[in-house]
């Protein structure tokens, strides 16, 4: 209670509206849906500039500061190609592979977001404050931590499991052993995302990382076309349009209910939900249209959001 009567709240009300910072909870429309089914999602969000809909088909780029002529190289051609393929581009604004993922969803003319670890009012570092403009133009620079929180060393690391929780997968592209881009690769996997690896030189000190997580189950990166082909990606543009035109219903609601990453066959559906077989089969085929769940074959169905590789060993 003391705290409370210390805060003026008129005062934070008018600095929130004279900086364009939107505070989400979880019962607000644009709180993000995806980072709504982490293990304890944040309860208080803040963003500058827009999130929306479009930002559910997302894959978050992370990886070292001291990044490599190779690193920049594959950074930039996997944040153009994913903008290409109308995919949101998650990072966190740091120095090195962060920024040039940002920077490569922009010249796509993409939508990117920044998940940053202090107040969305504090751009650090302050060299990417251009950048920090243009992606507010273009999706949102967001964090959990109130406006004014100063870049502590200590926020950085819970800030990457906002990283991945946005994001569909998290793509390391390079990573010494201690690297930050680490525990959002460990976070990943507890979120049941997706993690890709970029391989690299055995001999290179930002490679040593990422051919671990190889060694430990990550998938290897080769193309950027895997990242598509391996989340259900190929059609994001049709299945934006399906979704807007076909809304979900409270049938899409109840199957979602009960498909997961473990396949299931139509069958098992049909006698979970209790609907009709012809039910249960046309709602499936929308679903699939939209990029919900995918045939995995033998008319057995997977949920898309939920589906996951046993990859990265505790």
């Amino acid at each position: 209670m003391a705290i409370r009567a210390t805060v003026d709240l008129d005062s934070l009300v008018e600095r929130l509206n004279e900086q364009n910072i939107k505070v989400l909870t979880w019962d607000d429309p644009a709180y993000p849906l995806r980072l709504k089914e982490i293990d304890q999602p944040p309860p208080i969000l803040y963003a500058r500039g827009e999130l929306t809909e479009d930002d559910s088909w997302a894959v978050g780029i992370v990886g070292t500061r001291r990044v490599t002529a190779y690193g920049r190289q594959v950074t930039e051609e996997l944040g153009t190609f994913l903008a290409q393929n109308g995919v949101t581009v998650v990072s966190g604004l740091a120095r090195g592979v962060d920024a040039i993922a940002h920077q490569a969803a922009l010249r796509a003319g993409g939508r990117t977001l920044a998940v940053m670890g202090c107040g969305v009012d504090r751009i650090y570092p302050p060299e990417n404050r251009q950048l920090a403009e243009r992606i507010m133009q273009s999706g949102a620079l967001v964090s959990d931590y109130a406006p004014g929180t100063p870049p502590e060393s200590s926020n950085f690391p819970p800030r990457n499991r906002i990283i991945s929780g946005l994001s569909m997968a998290v793509v390391v592209v390079e990573a010494g052993e201690t690297s930050g881009a680490l525990i959002t690769a460990q976070f990943a996997v507890d979120q049941g995302r997706e993690v890709f690896a970029v391989p690299g030189n055995i001999l290179a000190p930002q490679s040593r990382g990422t051919n671990r997580l190889i060694q430990q189950g990550a998938r290897p990166l080769l193309a950027a076309q895997d990242i598509l082909d391996a989340l259900n990606l190929t059609r994001v543009t049709e299945q934006r349009a399906v979704r807007k035109v076909l809304p979900s219903d409270s049938v899409e609601t109840q199957l979602m209910g009960v498909l997961s990453h473990v396949p299931i066959h139509v069958d098992e559906i049909r006698n979970q939900t209790g609907l009709s077989m012809d039910r249960v089969s046309a709602t499936l085929v929308m679903m699939e249209l939209k990029g919900l769940v995918r045939q995995v074959g033998g008319m057995n169905y997977v949920s898309v959001r939920e589906e996951q590789a046993d990859y990265i060993s505790e």
